[in-house]
């Protein structure tokens, strides 16, 4: 897709146009990415389309939507570990691959602090070591607990195999405070990483892809004897919980104290105060990487001052005092040999490129994305043509385009799919009723027939980020669906009742035992209350990622509000409002929740379901504040604080921030200039405050 327009030269019909497209496409590899665990486009091009759909935005405020701009933090924790609950969520970063948007990030946050240009602005610039990240908590000097990130809510405990790396210390060095959460990454050298292959491959042991899986892999051994015979090591860079108060008031403070603690922390972290030197010190490290003796794969940037990083606060998925600068993607070029057509559970035909496989940065690569077929179209890609790859980060590397002089006389051009490869069902681009504009994506239409449909389906509701039901992986939900035992999510929590009342066994088919059969049986039956953020995004609507799962979970409390609410939610109605009013949610997910609702064989689904399993509330940060629970609406000109940091310090506090003002408003803060809200308010009888009294109610003024 061509995006060199810019936003400023565009009417309105146009952006819009292009905003549509791009939401699709932005959704379509969200989906792919958090929910089928199988991405099919680099960061670099991810981030592309986020930056294009975020431009459009900020030149037309109306299209904004931003629900579909989400990204997952990492990965449910394995049912294998104990889990571990982070007293302070470990987030991801955002990425940026250009000069331009370091620039772009600095702008940012200058302007959601409201400090102009001159003012002084002091940024940390470190590199950023390709590994697994870790949290170390310390109480009273002293080693007690260890966890992974998973995803950033929940880890997995893996302090036992901590303990057997000689670089973290079982006590501190020094007078650190009483609790102390330090977060770092785990990595593996270049020499040990080598030296362990040799090892691997004399004992006819399968090889390691690279030194960060080496890591991964060591870190997450149920056996710490393994771990302890694999050379890993570690930096110290963040922090979680710290009482009774941190160490230092600098980002590059708090690295000093680590050290001073016996932590190891990387000594090419250096302070910045422009995007100028920033981006001097990426190239810099950029230099050096090859002579590190281990793997990085970008820059960190961060905000020096601990004060203007709580300002700053977070957005969904990463804090916005953060970003990483990730070092350009690498390539390669190979033989394209055929292009497969998957059907996703959405109905989404996606073409992949199967290749001749080649060596990409130290992976050996044998499928690649083509994204859709206007891009297939476009590059004009066909079967047998010389590809140029592109491989960034860990996802699916993307075909760029073709080598034409290495054209094969008898290639010809690709001839997209209309009807489903696995159903045989018309495959149509479904038209956008208020823009006309064709959706990026071609879709099968034989939803209830289409038997790849209803697997994926099947393996989103029991994957790890959903109801995370350990053992019941793709290849066990593609057998069983087949055999007939699973077809539908109900299906899962009557398959042990099913399997004592059968003839054959499942402990008896191939594949499977006594003990497998029993582990699968207690992993199901554990998944009989999940949390309600869980369940909504397990049931696969469409538009809801993780999180507005969450977002929604909140929100209603209960699965049979958010139910009531969605059968409701009729345009124009309260109800949609009312969905729609939940900050971060917006319109499309609003539609997509009531047409959920509105189809009665999901209905089925549900009653059928939840016979079985009964959704708990999310476990919810206690905040003891004034505001905590309320529901508050920022409205005219602030003048202490950005419209950004207000909403952000709200959520901080515990309150949740809508858009506009309803009959489940508590609270509007209102400046100079309300209007619609504030007279809104009136009518509703609901609490209006000034700026400088919402200030004082949270201890702020």
């Amino acid at each position: 897709m061509k995006l060199a327009k810019p936003p400023s030269a565009m009417t309105l019909a146009q952006a819009k146009r292009e905003h549509t497209r791009l939401g699709a496409e932005i959704a379509a590899h969200d989906a792919r990415y958090y929910r089928e665990d199988a991405p099919t486009i680099s960061d670099a091009e991810y981030d592309r389309l986020r930056l294009r759909y975020g431009e459009l935005e900020s030149a037309f405020p109306e299209l904004a939507s931003p629900d579909s701009l989400t990204k997952k933090v990492g990965a449910a924790p394995s049912e294998k570990f104990a889990k571990v609950r982070h007293k302070v969520p470990m987030l991801s970063l955002g990425n940026v691959f250009s000069e331009e948007e370091v620039e772009d990030f600095v702008a940012r946050v200058r302007r959601f602090l409201g400090l102009p240009a001159e003012a002084p602005l002091a940024i940390t610039a470190e590199p950023k070591i390709d590994g697994l990240s870790c949290s170390l908590r310390f109480e009273k000097g002293q080693l007690v607990q260890a966890a992974t990130r998973g995803d950033g809510f929940e880890g997995e405990d893996v302090a036992a195999n901590v303990r057997t790396i000689a670089e973290i210390p079982a006590r501190l060095k020094g007078e650190p405070p009483e609790v102390l959460e330090v977060r770092g990454e785990v990595y593996m050298t270049h020499a040990d990483f080598a030296a362990l292959n040799a090892r691997q491959a004399e004992a006819g042991k399968t090889l390691f892809a690279n030194p960060r899986n080496a890591a991964a892999g060591s870190l997450r051994q149920l056996d710490p004897n393994i771990t302890k015979g694999r050379p890993l090591h570690f930096f110290a860079y963040a922090w979680g919980e710290i009482l009774p108060r941190p160490p230092a008031d600098t980002q590059m403070g708090m690295v000093a104290a680590f050290k001073s603690y016996g932590l190891p922390v990387n000594p090419l972290m250096v302070l910045c105060h422009s995007a100028e030197e920033l981006i001097a010190k990426y190239r810099s490290i950029e230099e050096r990487r090859a002579a590190l003796g281990y793997d990085i794969d970008g820059v960190v940037y961060k905000v020096d001052s601990v004060v203007l990083q709580e300002r700053l606060g977070f957005v969904s998925r990463s804090p916005r005092w953060a970003v990483a600068h990730k070092f350009p993607a690498e390539q390669a070029t190979t033989i394209l040999r055929d292009i497969e057509i998957q059907v996703g559970r959405t109905g989404a035909l996606t073409p992949v490129a199967r290749l001749d496989p080649v060596t990409v940065g130290g992976v050996t690569v044998a499928n690649a994305t083509l994204h859709n077929e206007d891009e297939i179209a476009r590059k004009d890609v066909r079967i047998g043509d010389t590809v140029k790859i592109q491989r960034a980060g860990d996802v699916i590397p993307q075909v760029l385009g073709v080598v034409l002089d290495k054209r094969p006389a008898a290639a010809k051009p690709y001839v997209f799919p209309d009807h489903c490869p696995i159903c045989g069902s018309a495959a149509i681009r479904e038209i956008d009723e208020k823009t006309g504009v064709a959706d990026v994506v071609r879709r099968c239409t034989g939803g209830l027939i289409c038997a790849a449909q209803a697997v994926e389906r099947l393996k989103h509701f029991a994957s790890r980020n959903a109801l995370d039901i350990e053992g019941l992986g793709d290849k066990q939900i593609e057998q069983f669906y087949h055999d007939g035992l699973i077809t539908k999510p109900a299906d899962i929590f009557t398959l042990e009742a099913r399997d004592k009342a059968s003839l054959k066994k499942l402990k008896d088919r191939e594949g499977y035992g006594e003990t497998s059969t029993r582990n699968l049986f207690r992993a199901i039956e554990q998944r009989r209350a999940p949390p309600l953020n869980r369940f909504i995004f397990a049931l696969g609507i469409r538009h809801v990622g993780e999180t507005n799962a969450r977002r929604l979970a909140r929100h209603f409390g209960s699965f049979a509000a958010l139910r009531e609410t969605g059968r409701a939610a009729a345009p124009g109605s309260e109800a949609r409002a009312e969905i729609n009013n939940i900050e971060g949610v917006g319109e499309v997910v609003a539609e997509a929740v009531a047409d959920f609702f509105a189809e009665p064989h999901n209905e089925e689904a549900l009653d059928a379901l939840l016979a079985h399993v009964i959704p708990q509330p999310m476990e919810e940060i206690v905040f003891d504040t004034p505001v905590a629970g309320k529901t508050v609406v920022f409205t005219g000109a602030l003048e202490r604080m950005t419209r950004d940091e207000a909403k952000a310090m709200a959520e901080r506090l515990g309150a949740k921030v809508a858009a506009s003002v309803s009959k489940k408003t508590d609270l509007v803060v209102a400046g100079p200039g309300a209007g619609s809200k504030l007279a809104k308010a009136a009518e509703l009888g609901v609490e209006t405050i000034s700026e400088e009294d919402w200030l004082k109610l949270v201890g702020r003024a």
